[in-house]
């Protein structure tokens, strides 16, 4: 079978969260740490709660929250995929790797066909022969499909061989950067810029899948067991071991503990757990119990793949491979893998999982009611959600929330058909039972939201993340933290400035506005932002500033660690009803992009090819001069001669 190389970089683009997950040997639960001790327990929250009702408003908190970091990823499929370490001084956490030659991480196994020995020989042969992507997979290998997992337009990706991305500490050349997918972004010293930055509410994930801890070269992997819980117990005790070492954060473990941590000006850490075999298949009470001990005081039920718990909303195409090793399953109801055929997943006639709450999801959700802890419904299927959102309401609207969420209405039509995304009616649910939205620091471009007061013509930045924070804030009117999601497989928001600049659309266009923004946009923030992106996450706090200077109302964003902390105490304390009516939302003012084939029609045009007049400096390769900024492109041949240099 011929496979479309183009289309199948495209899907293994990956633009969602992939997240990493690490292992370690079973009779290796830590003990209880001071970080995580319970000296502001229940009884404290309780009674905390009562004197923070409507009677008597609390003052409000100082800060910003991020509500979605993988701080810890380094263990991540058994310690075999990201390099650098979260803690450690700089020359050794952040040292050089080796580009993937001989290939310690960032790579796949050569073989990956026993990832598939679930399914018999004749349901895999006949997926594959209709399914391209799962027949790469099964021809091409790991080194081949390394090369282009983390590849999306504008990247040339930092997994398989990158020599180009080896740099370490001081200089790191090639990394971190917007696009960094398989090198450190959190860095403890990173994380205290964005702590001096104003971060005052950072929850930390543990996180994890085994399929993928699998997929990778066993001489590569420490802990080969690929066991989820292993991988969060041991991402739980290095998060307790930091904030015991560290006077400025501490584990926070109910709201009133969050708001005293905020309060002495320290960063509150919040921990969480995003794995796909949540608590494995063993007794969950007990792994619960094991979980909160260690700190735990919110979590996803699913990640990327149906559990017992309930159903995952599917999104990029190699999770429907990791999902049809389990189910061996291919659907012809609907395509969300192909035009015709989804992978894996049990979907309807408009491709949404059919699978919802179960039995022992409701247990867990109850259990979690009972002890305040916060419920994050981000990766949740809509069927999912909707059971969620009704145990809510029982519970007296009992407060959701999304960790990393993107709003789909402003998201262009291929990524807003992901069922990951959260149509205005979910953000309804939240805002009902008093919740909020992390909104994810995407890369991607994005439909133009008119109120905004910033025009969107940097696609994949700042600019287009106002699109998203301001419909938010405007449209849906939902309370709104920053999702980073840094660690977790997925790219960050472009630079305005470099040659990365506002590269999410095409090339042609790229130039264009990369042009436009060097000679007539704001300007630069003043650091490793400006040509990087939102590399790691100590620019997080530029990225808040970079909003600012475009008139983006960020007052809100800079005091989400208070909304929070609410959220959080509406869940300890008394509720009486939905925490707000949600029929004021207003959903126009999105105009829709028209697609690349018409844009680029639109350009002017030499040797029969699309330009952008003047896009290109001093330095650049260039096809004739009407590309350069000088006029003059030297040194380039007729329309088929060599490219030539701009002067």
């Amino acid at each position: 079978m011929r496979i479309n190389l183009n289309s199948f970089t495209s899907s293994l683009a990956f633009g969602s969260s992939l997240l990493l997950g690490a292992a370690c040997t079973p009779d290796s639960a830590p003990a209880e740490t001071g970080a995580a001790s319970e000296t502001a327990g229940t009884a404290e929250t309780a009674e905390t709660a009562g004197e923070t009702g409507e009677d008597q408003e609390p003052p409000p908190l100082e800060g910003y929250a991020d509500l979605h970091l993988h701080m810890f990823a380094e263990d991540a499929f058994g310690g075999g995929w990201l390099h650098g370490s979260a803690t450690g001084t700089a020359e050794l956490a952040l040292a050089l790797c080796d580009g993937g030659d001989p290939g310690d991480h960032a790579r796949l196994q050569d073989d990956l066909a026993p990832l598939f020995m679930n399914c018999d020989d004749a349901t895999l042969q006949d997926a594959a022969s209709q399914v391209p992507l799962l027949q790469a997979v099964l021809t091409l290998g790991g080194l081949g499909i390394s090369e282009i997992v983390g590849e999306v337009p504008g990247s040339k990706g930092d997994t398989g061989l990158h020599e180009d991305r080896t740099g370490g500490w001081p200089e790191l050349e090639g990394w971190p950067r917007w696009d960094t997918i398989a090198h450190q972004q959190s860095w403890e010293g990173w994380l205290h810029d964005a702590y001096d930055s104003g971060l005052r509410i950072e929850v930390v994930s543990a996180v994890t899948l085994d399929w993928l801890c699998r997929a990778l070269p066993p001489g590569n992997v420490d802990r080969p067991q690929c066991d989820e819980m292993d991988d969060v117990r041991v991402q739980l005790q290095k998060a307790n071991e930091f904030a015991a070492a560290n006077d400025w954060v501490e584990i926070a473990l109910s709201a009133a503990d969050a708001r005293r941590i905020i309060e002495e000006d320290k960063l509150a850490l919040v921990l969480s757990i995003e794995a796909s075999h949540i608590f494995g298949e063993g007794d969950w009470r007990a792994q619960f119990d094991e979980v909160y001990d260690l700190g735990v005081r919110t979590l996803q039920i699913v990640h990327q793949l149906d559990n017992r718990f309930g159903g995952a909303a599917p999104h990029n195409s190699i999770f429907h491979l990791a999902q049809f090793e389990e189910s061996c399953h291919l659907d012809s109801d609907c395509g969300i893998t192909t035009q015709a055929l989804t992978l894996g997943f049990d979907v309807d006639e408009n491709c949404r999982n059919v699978n919802g709450l179960t039995a022992e999801g409701e247990a867990l959700l109850r259990e979690m009611i009972a002890r305040d802890m916060l419920i994050d419904t981000a990766h949740m299927s809509e069927a999912l959600t909707r059971d969620v959102y009704e145990l809510a309401v029982e519970h007296d609207y009992y407060p959701l929330y999304l960790s990393h969420a993107h709003f789909r209405e402003i998201m262009l039509p291929a990524k807003g058909r992901e069922e990951k995304t959260t149509p205005s009616w979910i953000v309804g649910m939240v805002r009902e039972t008093g919740g909020m939205v992390g909104l994810r620091t995407a890369h991607e471009e994005v439909n133009t939201y008119e109120p905004s007061a910033v025009t969107n013509t940097c696609h994949g930045s700042s600019r287009s993340f106002a699109q998203a924070y301001d419909y938010g804030r405007l449209g849906l009117k939902v309370s709104i933290g920053l999702g980073s999601d840094f660690n977790g497989f997925i790219q960050q928001t472009r630079p305005r400035f470099g040659p990365d600049a506002c590269s999410a659309s095409f090339t042609e266009e790229a130039q264009c506005q990369a042009r436009d923004e060097r000679l007539e946009g704001f300007g630069a923030v003043g650091s490793d932002y400006d040509d990087l992106g939102l590399g790691h996450v100590g620019l997080l706090g530029d990225l808040i500033d970079d909003l600012d200077q475009h008139g983006v109302d960020v007052e809100p964003l800079r005091h989400s660690a208070n909304d929070f902390v609410r959220m959080w105490e509406r869940a300890s304390g008394e509720r009486s009803g939905p925490a707000e009516e949600v029929d004021d939302m207003e959903l126009s003012g999105i105009t829709v992009l028209p697609s690349h084939f018409e844009r680029r029609a639109a350009l002017p045009t030499e040797c029969d090819e699309p330009y952008c007049p003047g896009a290109l400096v001093a330095g650049e390769a260039c096809r004739f001069d009407a590309e350069c900024e000088s006029g003059s492109c030297a040194g380039a041949g007729d329309c088929d001669g060599p490219e030539g240099v701009c002067d």
